[in-house]
């Protein structure tokens, strides 16, 4: 039994198969990935092209370690992300993962500075709440005190920020006035800290399960890259999960005129999962200049693997050949407006907020005072079980044991139609009525 589950908890379902946006268990019982596994399946399930690539692949060779040999799948990907991230981007360094991936932006920001003659940079700045991975150096720029408390001593924790989350405001505070706060606020740490210490500033453009599913206005990603540009800081976004084609751009700073970042970072989708994949995309002016001081000091033994190559170059086609992106923007209105209708029939839903498909509700106890749920119950976890019980898969992770909210993502494969999201609110709807009358009984909702 795997060491991954706590003590007491029941396990899950034993999985047999998946096809299109349904996996199957070893009963026959099937679930509508409502989160296309941890925001990953962006393709689905058994999609019949890429299985053929993978076979197509295997057949020639799966394995040549990048420092003897290069591959035709490595160039070919590389170029054809170049020209899906635009303008800036015209390098990629293919890793396994997100994790993997932050680390590596990192490691290229501060190499970078070093070969600039800035090695006094090396702080790393980033928001609270934030998730950018599981590694030393991506939970040492992670906003998450729960995880800091176990491993904090073995990591140099990074200063952070407050993220722009307008669920809950400050008290006498607007909206409006609290971004323009958190933007002023990194502005304010880079001066605290000493301009010339600060590296680099790292943020999800939507974020992830610590922020539910946040998008703030334009006005922020454009102050942020401003005065990013006014101290020298390097912007990096970490697109792990919102990347790829999932919020209706292939990456989320497309939305936003402005606010392009120096380095960007993609996994989760990006291969989507039929094979472990991630990547780091950088511009010429960096990547020239790391090499011409004797190239990234940095790698990892799956790095640039050209059968993991060859698996995401397939992905990236069926995306762009089948229309994904332009269809994530166009599902995602569809299923937006559907939670909204949910939003309105449970008592347990506060908010909806999210962009494309990658969208999240956040639970509350009290949806006028926006009362949070007793942490200690762990909602999330809880309306999970009721959502297998429904024939639901949900994924969700606790960012600061719920200190910012109790975060329930909704982010469905790509390919997902009209009937399949109303079918998949009809489920999450059931699953939540259920939950709602176990809280009236525990008296969690007085």
């Amino acid at each position: 039994m795997s060491f991954y589950l706590p003590k007491g908890a029941a396990r899950p379902p034993r999985i047999s198969h998946g096809e299109g946006v349904h996996l199957y268990d070893e009963r026959g019982t099937r679930y509508l990935d409502a989160t296309s596994g941890a925001v990953v399946s962006n393709l689905g399930h058994s999609n019949p092209r890429i299985v053929a690539a993978m076979a197509e692949q295997a057949h020639r060779v799966t394995f040549a370690y990048p420092r003897f040999f290069e591959s035709e799948q490595n160039v070919r990907l590389a170029g054809k992300l170049a020209d899906l991230a635009g303008e800036g981007f015209d390098r990629a360094f293919f890793v396994s993962g997100g994790s993997e991936a932050n680390e590596a932006a990192l490691k290229l920001a501060r190499q970078y500075a070093v070969a600039c003659g800035q090695s006094t940079r090396w702080k790393v700045i980033s928001r609270d709440p934030s998730y950018h991975g599981s590694t030393m150096g991506a939970m040492a720029v992670t906003g998450d005190s729960f995880t800091e408390s176990i491993y904090g001593p073995m990591f140099q924790s990074m200063p952070k920020i407050p993220a722009p989350l307008t669920y809950r405001l400050p008290p006498g505070a607007s909206a409006e006035e609290h971004l323009a706060a958190c933007a002023e606020a990194l502005e304010q740490r880079i001066v605290e800290e000493g301009a010339d210490t600060v590296l680099a500033f790292i943020l999800e453009p939507v974020g992830g399960l610590s922020s539910g599913a946040l998008v703030s206005p334009p006005s922020y990603y454009r102050r942020v890259r401003e005065i990013c540009d006014r101290y020298g800081v390097l912007l990096i976004h970490d697109e792990i999960m919102c990347g790829a084609g999932r919020t209706g751009a292939f990456l989320s700073s497309q939305h936003w005129e402005g606010s392009r970042p120096d380095i960007v970072t993609l996994a989760k989708g990006l291969a989507a999962g039929y094979t472990p994949f991630g990547a780091v995309l950088a511009p010429n002016r960096i990547v020239e200049t790391i090499g011409a001081h004797g190239g990234f000091v940095h790698g990892h033994t799956y790095f640039s693997n050209p059968f993991s190559c060859a698996v995401a170059e397939a992905v990236i086609d069926e995306v762009v050949e089948q229309g994904l992106v332009e269809r994530a923007a166009r599902m995602g209105q569809y299923l937006d407006r559907r939670l909204c209708d949910l939003q309105k029939a449970s008592r347990l839903v506060g908010d909806v907020r999210g962009k494309g498909l990658l969208m999240a509700i956040e639970l509350v106890a009290d949806k006028e005072t926006r009362r949070q749920l007793p942490p200690a119950m762990n909602a999330p976890a809880r309306l999970t079980n009721y959502g297998l019980a429904h024939g639901i898969a949900l994924y969700n992770r606790r960012a600061n044991r719920g200190q910012f909210g109790d975060i329930q993502l909704i982010a469905p494969p790509l390919i997902i139609t009209e009937p399949e999201i109303d079918d998949l609110v009809e489920r999450l709807g059931r699953s939540l009525a259920d939950f709602e009358r176990d809280l009236e009984r525990e008296g969690a909702l007085d």
